[in-house]
């Protein structure tokens, strides 16, 4: 950080849960730096009690800063750093006061600051794909029609058309506000963010990124589910997709990120380009990292927090977004969830021997009765398909 107006607004950024990761890590450091405390908490367990908290309006926030300053002259927690006539003492005392900071997210999580209801969970198997907007409002999109995005204000700043949705980037937003798209089972979805990045988005997928993206801040977003990024060249604005635990970092390329709940691995596959592969809560360092060449496979294992790599052949990772289904040494019970995912029916297995087996198969557009006519065939399975409905006996 260069100066103390510098850190003074990134400090209010961290207030206002504005941060991103690597920002976030920085208020850390400083903090650290200064010891100003002798009991952090790690950046993973701050970034997920900010992530639970509601998006604060101004208003709330500037309450937030008065408790915050009030308890931290109460309780004389601050080190002497600058005169006291300072308003940077003043921000400074906010980051002594994180744990007063957190407890209060906290409370305003609970209702204390906001009585808002906790969201519901978003059932995959509906037929709608859904739109969250920034402000929490929900908009349900058709692929039959077309329709603008607007923001909390009304302003517009994307429009749908069909399958898509193109973000503008002529808005003039200040602050990162972020809408998040959820892509029920038995659909596709394609996004184009405000800087011209494609993203494809696979069935029981979420994203969440930015309306716009911000000048001087990296261009963020986070997965659960899989995608294929095609993103627009920047090189003073690096493009980083977080799966979890995981992120991976390019400045313009083509590459797959599966980050699915019931696989093992977060798999990340690349086209083009280069893309570094680091773990959520360090900072990018390209002589450390992994990085990967093109034609390679990047996993990683979501137990130990290895990454592994080696060369694949690209286009089966990436045949989804045509229309293409493909296992590799996957068995059987995880096979099952992706062809609940991907047809959006129901499987029950009374097999359980079944359920273990390991299998290799590579399908083009094909219906879930060819699908399933496959495994009869290699494994002599007894099944019914009735509706939605296919019991393995």
């Amino acid at each position: 950080m260069n100066s103390n107006s510098e850190m003074q607004l990134l400090l209010q950024k961290f207030v206002l849960n504005q941060c991103t990761p690597d920002e976030t890590s920085e208020v850390i450091d400083y903090y650290k730096k200064n010891k100003l405390t002798d009991d952090f908490p790690s950046v993973q367990d701050i970034q997920n009690l900010l992530s639970e908290m509601p998006k604060m309006n101004q208003r709330t926030a500037d309450s937030i800063f008065a408790n915050i300053l009030n308890n931290s002259q109460e309780k004389q927690t601050v080190i002497e750093i600058a005169p006291k006539k300072s308003n940077f003492r003043k921000y400074i005392s906010i980051a002594a006061s994180l744990v007063l900071l957190l407890g209060i997210g906290l409370a305003y999580q609970k209702g204390i600051f906001n009585t808002a209801k906790t969201e519901p969970k978003f059932d995959y198997k509906s037929t709608d794909i859904v739109l969250q907007l920034e402000d929490g409002k929900v908009q349900i999109i058709s692929e039959n029609n077309s329709v603008q995005v607007k923001d909390a204000h009304g302003n517009v700043v994307g429009n749908q058309n069909g399958d898509e949705i193109v973000y503008e980037n002529s808005s003039d937003l200040e602050h990162v506000t972020y809408n998040t798209i959820k892509i029920p089972y038995g659909k596709k979805f394609k996004l184009q963010l405000s800087d011209g990045t494609l993203v494809h988005l696979n069935s029981g997928t979420t994203l969440k990124y930015p309306v716009k993206f911000i000048a001087g801040e990296n261009r963020q977003v986070f997965l659960d589910g899989e995608a294929f990024f095609d993103v627009a060249k920047d090189k003073k604005h690096p493009f980083i997709v977080n799966a979890d635990a995981l992120n991976v970092r390019v400045l313009g390329t083509h590459f797959n990120v599966s980050n699915y709940p019931e696989d093992a691995a977060t798999d990340v596959v690349l086209v083009e380009g280069s893309v570094g592969m680091y773990r959520s809560n360090e900072d990018f360092d390209a002589a450390k990292n992994t990085i990967l060449k093109p034609g390679y496979k990047g996993s990683f294992n979501r137990e130990n927090t290895l990454i592994s790599t080696k060369p694949v052949i690209t286009d089966i990772y990436t045949s989804w977004i045509n229309g293409g289904l493909t296992f590799r040494n996957m068995t059987f019970k995880n096979i099952i969830t992706k062809l609940e995912r991907r047809y959006n029916v129901t499987i029950v297995n009374k097999n359980e021997k079944l359920a273990g087996e390991k299998f290799n198969a590579s399908f083009n557009d094909e219906s879930i009765e060819k699908v399933m006519s496959y495994f009869n065939d290699i494994h002599g399975i007894h099944y019914t398909i009735k509706n939605n409905q296919i019991l393995i006996k």
